[in-house]
């Protein structure tokens, strides 16, 4: 067991405060909540009464107390860049909710803010804590399964028109985009981390008669990586009543399936392999539907990272690759044409 202890804040206690806390309490022999603030008093007393966390009346609390550590930031990507700041300039380290911002610009800043001040700051992609997924990172960085050929990613997932009718989801000022950064965004961040950068994308994108929304819920696109593979990608949010994301690798060697949080292998050589377990992933109208593990096995990480004076396993420079593929892939839908993926 690691020997430091660490105290916590947390801005923002909505949707996604639930795994984060359930996480928390698990790893509570090595981290503590101190304070926790939303701007929605409600919020702050149900996260009290829920959790036992205790709230404080103005964030401002939270950046001026010298005994918290690190903030756990759970706001829409809209509102981040002034709590970032505060706590920066408080040295805080910050533990920050996918998508960091609404498009790279932003993200960028962010990033150059913590790298500025010498703050650490990790971004919560809990899939890559899927076994499933690590077992396919390191089959491919052995050079097990041989070169890439292709790849294709499929979201069909669902959510109903409630959803967007509460506090502001599915618009620019928000979120920045739609299916893309709020629910795709773990799908796409994998697609990267196994296969690499992609290099250029063709997109079409807008929003399907089943939801009233500012921005898209539906996405589809061709892929070419920057070694040369193809690819493709189908997300939308608009697919009743939600099934699992797929994503097929198509190697030299093998085909790599990850359903979920399974992995199947197709060997040439005629072997197969399976791998993880079938659970819930939020693809329904019970977006908070799956495990709390890989939330609890990236905030060990986290809390490991800080008392070794590492990066963590997701640090925010490397979540900037999976904001310029998001970027790109809405360009070229406004535009009609093929986008280069720009290299944060």
């Amino acid at each position: 067991m690691a020997g430091r202890f660490f105290e916590a804040g947390i801005i923002g206690l909505g949707m996604a405060l639930a795994p984060h806390a359930r996480a928390l309490s698990e790893l509570g022999e090595r981290v503590r909540v101190r304070a926790v603030w939303s701007p929605i008093a409600d919020e702050r007393g149900r996260a009290s009464r829920e959790w036992g966390f205790p709230a404080v009346e103005e964030v401002a609390a939270i950046f001026e107390d010298p005994s918290i550590d690190f903030v756990l930031l759970l706001t829409p990507p809209g509102a981040r860049r002034a709590y970032v700041e505060a706590a920066a300039a408080a040295g805080k380290h910050l533990l920050m909710e996918k998508p960091m911002a609404r498009d790279l610009a932003e993200a960028r800043a962010l990033v150059d803010i913590c790298e500025h001040t010498g703050v650490t700051l990790g971004i919560v992609l809990q899939q890559r804590f899927r076994e499933a997924a690590g077992r396919l990172r390191e089959l491919v960085r052995a050079g097990d399964a041989g070169a890439l050929a292709a790849a294709q990613l499929w979201l069909p997932w669902w959510r109903p028109q409630s959803y967007f009718d509460e506090g502001g989801r599915g618009t620019v000022a928000r979120d920045g985009s739609g299916v893309l950064a709020s629910q795709a965004i773990h799908a796409l961040d994998l697609l990267g981390w196994i296969a690499g950068p992609v290099a250029e994308v063709t997109a079409v994108a807008g929003t399907t008669r089943l939801h009233r929304m500012e921005t898209e819920d539906f996405v589809a696109a061709g892929l070419r990586f920057e070694n040369g593979a193809l690819g493709g990608v189908l997300a939308t949010v608009a697919e009743y009543p939600g099934f699992p994301e797929q994503i097929h690798f198509l190697f030299e060697r093998v085909t790599a399936i990850l359903e979920g949080a399974t992995l199947r292998l197709h060997w040439q050589d005629g072997r197969e392999q399976r791998f993880g377990e079938p659970v819930p992933t939020g693809s329904g109208e019970r977006p908070m539907d799956f495990p709390h593990h890989w939330h609890r096995a990236l905030l060990a990480d986290f809390l490991d990272a800080l008392e070794a004076g590492r990066e963590p396993a997701i640090p925010g420079r490397e979540a900037l690759s999976v904001h310029a593929l998001i970027d790109a892939l809405l360009a070229s839908a406004r535009e009609g044409g093929r986008v280069p993926v720009a290299r944060p």
